[in-house]
């Protein structure tokens, strides 16, 4: 699992090429919560839409995949921003910021999806989808599938390596079974029937990178690392969290590519 914005974008997609029922997309869903609503950023798109406003109760998941059917989309792209990296999101705007604060969400041709957390950040909390009229963006960086790939498996020597460099198995007792619990309950997620083996790969792989990761970034007991120890260590890590990021965007261009082209077969 990477991200509900990943879910989003492949789901929908899988929804728009026929490959998948609307109810499959809202299953989906719920692996990130209970309960998912939607709203428009404001009373102009929300009108075109046909869904809440921002402010009021949220409207349900299916009347943003109906939009999206009226509207023409064909499919949609993951974009995860940080800060100092903010490809993807055109120029200042409210949906760049929303999306930065987030650090991640859907473009779909000319609308912009954020995930905002409600609530506790568990399965009984809720997932509310802010859309924004985001117009023309730039086209997405083609990073292809194999490269993203290749960088990703590298940054998992390095991580792996940063691990034991840290100590982090000797401060943590049964480490090797937390890093195993949470890569399952990253990849937990079911994916559309059409989903290409490769991108599965990459987004597993991704996960375990992300759950190392993690371990390597958390202070160890009794929070005895220094300051400038853990900027040293955050430095050392930024190139692997980029390299997970570009792995989840590229596995998620291909497996729209692929589910768009069976749209065009059909």
């Amino acid at each position: 699992m990477s991200s509900p914005s990943a879910t989003m974008a492949v789901w929908s997609s899988a929804w728009l090429s026929g490959t998948a029922a609307a109810d499959d997309v809202l299953d989906a869903l719920q692996d990130w919560a209970e309960l998912h609503e939607v709203v428009a950023a404001d009373e102009s798109l929300a009108a075109t839409l046909e869904i809440p406003v921002r402010g009021e109760p949220g409207g349900a998941p299916a009347a943003l995949l109906a939009a999206l059917r009226r509207s023409g989309v064909d499919g949609g792209r993951l974009v995860m921003p940080v800060p100092g990296d903010v490809r993807g999101l055109g120029g200042p705007s409210a949906f760049a910021t929303e999306a930065l604060r987030a650090g991640e969400a859907v473009v779909l041709d000319n609308l912009g999806v954020v995930p905002e957390r409600v609530g506790r950040p568990v399965d009984d909390g809720i997932v509310r989808w802010i859309v924004f009229d985001v117009g023309q963006l730039p086209p997405a960086a083609n990073v292809p599938l194999g490269e993203a790939e290749h960088e990703l498996t590298g940054a998992m020597r390095v991580a792996a390596g940063m691990l034991i460099e840290l100590g982090v198995a000797k401060q943590r007792a049964g480490v090797r079974e937390e890093l195993q619990a949470r890569v399952a309950e990253r990849t937990k997620a079911s994916w559309p029937a059409g989903m290409p083996p490769r991108a599965l790969r990459v987004l597993q792989r991704a996960a375990e990178v992300a759950a190392i990761l993690e371990l390597a970034m958390e202070d160890e007991p009794g929070g005895a690392l220094s300051a400038s120890a853990a900027l040293k260590r955050a430095e050392a890590l930024r190139p692997l969290f980029h390299a997970v990021r570009t792995a989840r965007c590229a596995a998620v261009a291909e497996a729209v590519r692929v589910l768009s082209d069976h749209a065009g077969k059909v």
